[in-house]
Parts: C-alpha cells; sequence; structure tokens
C-alpha cells in the first residue's frame, strides 16, 4: 500500500487524493484567533432541512446501530433502532458519536445534570457498532478481528507516549513479605512512602489512565503512583494503580489512574491497588525491605466510591496555593522572559482502524451557496469525525499508520487538564512527509485538531514536542477526523462542496475553560468559509457558537464532546469564542459549584456573562453585566458594557494569588506583535476561596466588574516568524509551571502563538509554527 492509501477521507472539512496538488489551501491563510468580522447575515437557505430526504434508506455500510435519539424540539427520549432499512428521521439527534466518545459513567459523573441531556452512547450500542461491522463498515482489514478477545493483553499502545516518560518516574524501591493478589484481596497494603492502598483483585477500573508504563508487579506499580505523585507539578493525582500481569511481550502493564468511580469485574487477572490515604510527606517509618502488608479487616466494606471523595476520586485534600500576604494588591511586572523556539510535531505510528458509515448525502435543494443554521441544529452527529476513544471495543483495532505524516496547522491555544498539557488547534493540513527537496502531497484538511505536549519541554527551556493522539487519524495514509465534532448536516455539506469553495468549520480559538476536576469547556465559533477559487480571496461568516466539553487522560487522545450543536446565534454577541474563567465556588477548584464567566468581543471593549456551573448548557439561565448590574437579557452587539475597555484580538483573564488580584494577558489587533498585560487595580486584595481567611462563598471572579484596570503595560515583544508577518492566536497555558505557576501562586508563566513562515504548508517548514515562551514575573 503507497504512503498515501488509505481505507476512507474520514475528515470534518476536506480530503485529498493522491498526488493532489500541496497547494490547496481552502481559506488555510485565514488567523484562526484573530476574530470575526461579524459580516451582515447572509441569506438563510428557504429550503426544508430535511436534507437527507425522508424515507431514504441508509447507505449499505451502515451496521445496524441502536443509539437514545433526543427529539430537538422535545426533552422526551426514544430509542429507535436504525438498521439498513430504516427511514433517518434528521429533526431527531442523537446523543453521542460511535465510538468516538467515552462511554463510561466515570468520565461523565462529574458534569453537571444538564449536560447529562447528551449523555453518551452506551457501552453495549458501542459494542453493536464493531461487532455487527462488515468488513465495509470497520476499516479494510485482511484478516477478522473480534474487537473484544485478550482485553489488556491484546492491546498494543506503540509509541504514543505520556507527559512525561516513564523513565523520570521509576518506583522505589520495596519488598512485599507476600503476593498481593489474589491471597491479599481486601487488605491494606503500605507502600514504602508510607501510603495506605487497598488491595483489589480482578477487577477493572475503566479510563481515566494518567500514565501506563511497566512494572514488574503491584507492589512496584503502586511505587509509581507514589512517585508520580510526589512529582506532580499540577493536574490530579495518581488515586490508583492497576497491574496486569498476564499482559506479554514487555508491553506495559501498569495503569496509574486520576478516577475509580466505576469498578467492573476484569475479563484479565488484574491487581490494584486504591489509595486509601495520602501522607503529609513523603518519608515514613516504615523501613523499605519490610513494607506491610496489614488486614483490612477493619475496613473490609471500603468501597472504591468511597475511596473517591471527589470526582476525581482522591481522598486527600487539594494543596493549598500560597498567597501573598498583606491587605492590598500586590502589583505585578516583568523580570525576565526566555523563548523556547518554535514546536515539533510528533504524530504517533498508530491508528484506530475503524470506517465510520458513510455520511448521508444531502438533498441539491440543501447545497446552494450561503448559510444555513438548520445544518448545525438539525442533523445528528457525524460518525465521520471527533476523536476516537482507544478503549476496549477498538483496542483489536489498532493498526500501523503508513508512514509519518506531515502536520500544518495554526491557532494552538489550551490548558492543562486531567494531568496533560493540551494544544487545540484551528485550520489543520496533513501531507505526506516532505524532504530537502520535495514537498509532500496534500491528504487531508480539518478545522480543528489537538494535540498533547509530550515531554514538557518548557519546565527546562526548551521548545516543545506535540503529540497527536492514536485517535485522531481517519485512515493509515494519515488523514484526520477533526477534533470537534461536526453534524451530518455540516460533514455533508463540506463533501459536497469541497471543490466549490463552500465549508462550514468549527474553531476552538479560547484557552480552556475549566469545568470541575476532570473536563473543560470551550465555546468554539462555528463559521461559514466561502472561498473564490479562482482568487482563493474568503469570506469568513460567523454563524454562531457550539459548546465543547473537553476531556483528556484517554489513550486515544483528549476528546471533545459537542455539549450543544449550537448554543448562541449567528446575530449575536460571539459569547465566549475569545475565552472566560471559571469563579470556584466553595467546594475550591475542581469543585462542581460557583460559576462560568465568559468574554464577549464587542468594538471597543469585552462584555461579561455568567451561568452557574450546572447550567453552562441552558442558554437561558445565563445573565449579562448591563454596566449597573446583572439581568437575563442579553445586550446587543453594540453594547458598550463593558468590564474593560480597549482593543482586543486574543485574551487570557486569570487571578494571581501571588499579587491578590486578575491579570488581563493579550494581543490587540494592530498587528505589532506585543503580548500587554494590565492587573484589576483594586483598592484592597482580592482573596480567592483557597485563600488564607477569604470567604470561600465570595464570587472573587465579580470583582472584574467592581474595580478599574491599570494602564496597558508591555509584557513580550514576540518574534514575528519567518515571513515577519505579525503573529497571532496568542495565549497563556495556565498551570503549566504546577507550583511556580502564576496561577497557583508562583513567578512563572507560559505563552503560546502563530508565527507564519511565508513557506507552503507541505513543506518541511509548513506555513506556521507555534512558538513558545517563558515569562517570569515579579
Amino acid at each position: 500500500m503507497s504512503a498515501i492509501s488509505g481505507s476512507g477521507l474520514g475528515h470534518d472539512a476536506f480530503g485529498g487524493a493522491a498526488g493532489q496538488s500541496s497547494s490547496f489551501h481552502y481559506g488555510y491563510d485565514r488567523n484562526c484567533t484573530s476574530g470575526l468580522s461579524k459580516p451582515s447575515k447572509v441569506s438563510q437557505s428557504t429550503v426544508s432541512n430535511a436534507g437527507i430526504s425522508a424515507g431514504s434508506s441508509l447507505p449499505q455500510s451502515i451496521p445496524n446501530i441502536t443509539h437514545n435519539i433526543t427529539s430537538s424540539h422535545a426533552a422526551a427520549t426514544t430509542t429507535v433502532r436504525l438498521t439498513r432499512k430504516s427511514t433517518i428521521f434528521v429533526t431527531l439527534r442523537p446523543l453521542g458519536s460511535v465510538p468516538s466518545t467515552d462511554t463510561s459513567q466515570t468520565s461523565r459523573n462529574s458534569l453537571p445534570a444538564s449536560l447529562l441531556k447528551r449523555v453518551e452512547t452506551t457501552t453495549s450500542n458501542i459494542d453493536e457498532v464493531v461487532s455487527s461491522s462488515t468488513a465495509a463498515a470497520v476499516a479494510e482489514s485482511s484478516s477478522s478481528v473480534n474487537p473484544f478477545a485478550g482485553g489488556y493483553e491484546s492491546f498494543q499502545l506503540g509509541p504514543f507516549s505520556s507527559p512525561t516518560t516513564s523513565s523520570s518516574i521509576a518506583a522505589p524501591s520495596a519488598t512485599a513479605v507476600t503476593p498481593l493478589c489474589p491471597s491479599g484481596n481486601n487488605t491494606v497494603f503500605t507502600s514504602s512512602e508510607g501510603q495506605k492502598y487497598k488491595v483489589v483483585c480482578d477487577i477493572d477500573y475503566l479510563n481515566n489512565d494518567l500514565r501506563y508504563i511497566l512494572a514488574s508487579s503491584l507492589e512496584d506499580c503502586i511505587g509509581r503512583c507514589d512517585t508520580y505523585n510526589a512529582q506532580l507539578v499540577g493536574g490530579l493525582p495518581c488515586i490508583g494503580a492497576l497491574f496486569v500481569p498476564s499482559r506479554l511481550y514487555g508491553r506495559d502493564d501498569c495503569y496509574l489512574k486520576a478516577s475509580v468511580n466505576n469498578p467492573t469485574p476484569a475479563k484479565l487477572e488484574m491487581a490494584v491497588g486504591l489509595l486509601i490515604s495520602s501522607s503529609s510527606t513523603s518519608t515514613s517509618s516504615a523501613d523499605p525491605s519490610t513494607t506491610q502488608l496489614e488486614s483490612a479487616s477493619g475496613s473490609s466494606t471500603l468501597s472504591a466510591a468511597a475511596v473517591a471523595t471527589s470526582s476525581a476520586g482522591y481522598a486527600a485534600p487539594a494543596p493549598t496555593v500560597p498567597h501573598a500576604s498583606g491587605t492590598l494588591v500586590v502589583v505585578p511586572s516583568v523580570a525576565a522572559s526566555h523563548l523556547h523556539g518554535p514546536s515539533s510535531n510528533k504524530p504517533t505510528h498508530q491508528y484506530i482502524n475503524w470506517k465510520p458509515p458513510a455520511a448521508p448525502k444531502l438533498a441539491s435543494t440543501l447545497l446552494a451557496v450561503g448559510v444555513n443554521n438548520e445544518l448545525s441544529t438539525s442533523y445528528p452527529l457525524s460518525l465521520d469525525t471527533g476523536i476516537l476513544e482507544l478503549n476496549e471495543s477498538t483496542q483489536g483495532l489498532l493498526a500501523d499508520l503508513n508512514g509519518t505524516p506531515h502536520i500544518s496547522r495554526d491557532g494552538g491555544k489550551g490548558g492543562y487538564l486531567n494531568g496533560q498539557h493540551l494544544f487545540i488547534f484551528c485550520d489543520t493540513g496533513s501531507y505526506t512527509a516532505p524532504s530537502d527537496y520535495t514537498n509532500g502531497n496534500f491528504l487531508g484538511f480539518v478545522s480543528s485538531s489537538v494535540a498533547i505536549d509530550t515531554g514538557m519541554n518548557g519546565l527546562a527551556g526548551n521548545a516543545l514536542t506535540l503529540e497527536d493522539g492514536i485517535g485522531q487519524w481517519s485512515d493509515d495514509a494519515g488523514r484526520m477526523r477533526g477534533f470537534s465534532p461536526m453534524t451530518q448536516g455540516e460533514q455533508s455539506y463540506n463533501l459536497a462542496m469541497q471543490g466549490d469553495g463552500q465549508r462550514y468549520a468549527i474553531w476552538p480559538e479560547s484557552s480552556l475553560i475549566p469545568l470541575d476536576a476532570t473536563n473543560s469547556i470551550m465555546y468554539a465559533p462555528i463559521v461559514y468559509d466561502d472561498v473564490n477559487m479562482a482568487t482563493k480571496a474568503a469570506v469568513f461568516t460567523y454563524t454562531g457558537a457550539t459548546l465543547l466539553t473537553i476531556s483528556a487522560g484517554g489513550k486515544g487522545g483528549p476528546l471533545a464532546t459537542r455539549t450543544v450543536d449550537k448554543l448562541f446565534g449567528q446575530d449575536e454577541v460571539q459569547w465566549g469564542c475569545i475565552g472566560g474563567i471559571r469563579s470556584w465556588g466553595p467546594s475550591g477548584v475542581g469543585g462542581t459549584d460557583g460559576k462560568v464567566y465568559l468574554f464577549g468581543k464587542v468594538s471597543g471593549g469585552l462584555l461579561l456573562a455568567r451561568v452557574n456551573h450546572g447550567d453552562i448548557a441552558d442558554l437561558n439561565s445565563y445573565e449579562y453585566w448591563t454596566g449597573h448590574g446583572w439581568d437575563k437579557t442579553m445586550p446587543s452587539t453594540s453594547s458598550n458594557a463593558y468590564f474593560i475597555s480597549g482593543n482586543f484580538m486574543d485574551v487570557d483573564v486569570f487571578y494571581s494569588p501571588r499579587h491578590l488580584t486578575f491579570i488581563i494577558v493579550y494581543l490587540n489587533s494592530y498587528a505589532d506583535n506585543t503580548f500587554r498585560f494590565r492587573y484589576l487595580d483594586a483598592n484592597h486584595a482580592i482573596l480567592s476561596p483557597s485563600a488564607p481567611d477569604a470567604d470561600p462563598a465570595t464570587d472573587y471572579v465579580e470583582s472584574l466588574v467592581e474595580h478599574p484596570w491599570s494602564k496597558e503595560q508591555v509584557l513580550y515583544r514576540a518574534f514575528p516568524g519567518l515571513s515577519g508577518k505579525y503573529i497571532y492566536a496568542g495565549g497563556v497555558h495556565q498551570g503549566y509551571y504546577g507550583d511556580d505557576d502564576i496561577t497557583n501562586g508562583g513567578t512563572k508563566m507560559l505563552l503560546s502563538w502563530t508565527a507564519p513562515t511565508g513557506e507552503d504548508a507541505s513543506s518541511l517548514i509548513s506555513e506556521y509554527q507555534i512558538m513558545t515562551a517563558e515569562i517570569e514575573w515579579v
């Protein structure tokens, strides 16, 4: 099979055929986060939303699937059996995609009730999709594969790596007096670091893996968990160690767990240690050579749920963030900066060899130039888009990529989530590998992608390495599925119109907004892109914003769930698209109370909206700052009720415990390659709920509308890139430096931005470079 062969396009926008010209950009030069100037509303198509003609049959390649389906106009839920002869009801929306979403309760147990309206398809439904798929429905394979055979033993993860290398978490030595399983089931094991773990045998805890490494025994695996926590610089701690002794051929057999909320009977022999307590120090009076195995008769009824006292399953209290002393704001200033340079891409060498059903064709009346919002709101999610999860249902479908794809993309904001540092991109092109003498051939094009910062090289002052996950690829050639799921209406339109220059795109343009301990959210613009194929001139129309819920830690890569297909409309303020900030409630950082604040960029400044944590999917629950108070009436795009005035292109607002106030970091639209900052110039210290003597019930983020902002100051003058053109997509990666991070009471901050190179996207240099720098605050 040639380097550019593949079993399907599998992309959210465009796919290229073998040998297609690499100069095909399709509006790719658009700077993803410069913000959309909102043109007058394009005439809506007046045709029926029933783009898949009523009564039409599903293509023969679609397997029989049972979905939970909810009407877009009613709250009632019903179960519909879709077979090859079934009618497609385009006014109905499936609750999840298959198998691109995490189907375990573990990943959803911390979501507010309003989000569970889009609950994922059950595991049994995913089983049905994979097991009932024919050779035409499952990606082409020369042999029949049982996706459930072998379990962990058959799972080969290959080169997919964790945020840091496993060599950095070598376990402390410990010698157990007796094997822990099966004889030690329901006992308490004390590790060499003095941490107590309940031993559980032959119980599996699916998903929420922090890391997967090679260990020699459960004792060794528990030691890796201890070491991981000792070296933790942010994110979720390890609260469980799962060891699979039947893993063969040196494959990773130790799984460090961030959550153990969903115990299930194991299909293989397993030995698990569940963290019961966390010592305040890393030392213990226990001699490492005589690590204790104690009877757990007094706690024999202790369950995984009892160990897990939070949505992350961690029994120990959250660490205290150091705050400055005093009653006044500490004026922030910049001490130094250090340029890391351009990041490099590191695609995985494996993919999930699953071919989704062919996207149904739209009626010809819907294939018209111009925005049709019903394509985003009245169709189910496309199975051809979004990250595939690597789990029990799909691990048997792992296959090797046929070569290493070359990637060119812009955007690149993100944040720290569930122990991983994420970069989320906008338009992304994939190509065959270029050489010093020739450019690569175009493979495919998606409007969003995601990568993990492996190794966290920025901690040592070096350029970052960004790895695309296994679940991101649609075929062995290296075409992508796209990060944000598309609806069938959007996807089918894109496939039909790709040669004419029109498409729908989802551009995740802001930094991650934390939601709880294991999820973040983004309000991503849905954009209609109309390109003149002769001149390559493009017109971008904002059509509204979708709400994405982001999770991380899975083996396939970070996942985006399209919680609300379109939350804000085309003629409304672009709420949240430029970002927002989490106001943590009395339960503290990672809790499930408090509010989410959104920024709305308009001419002259930023507006402010807010909503309770549990109501983010309910448009009627949002309230808006009027300049004098909060009101349920949404202001228009001409409002001047700014919480801060100025010219903003990219924005991040965060609380600094070191300075006892909020800081805003931003790029303006004047193309001068300069990051600037201002701070909230309050007449007293602003205390977060975790500050000593703070009132945990106080909404400290509301201070944004109660005090003036300081004058603008220069933060960092960025390298403009090889082309000399202006930079864009500038952002702060909050939490990157752990305890040393500005958001955790430290002094350091990671900045990133996109720098155009002036080169072709298919060249070795690529069309864009993702640059990072370290900022040192006083």
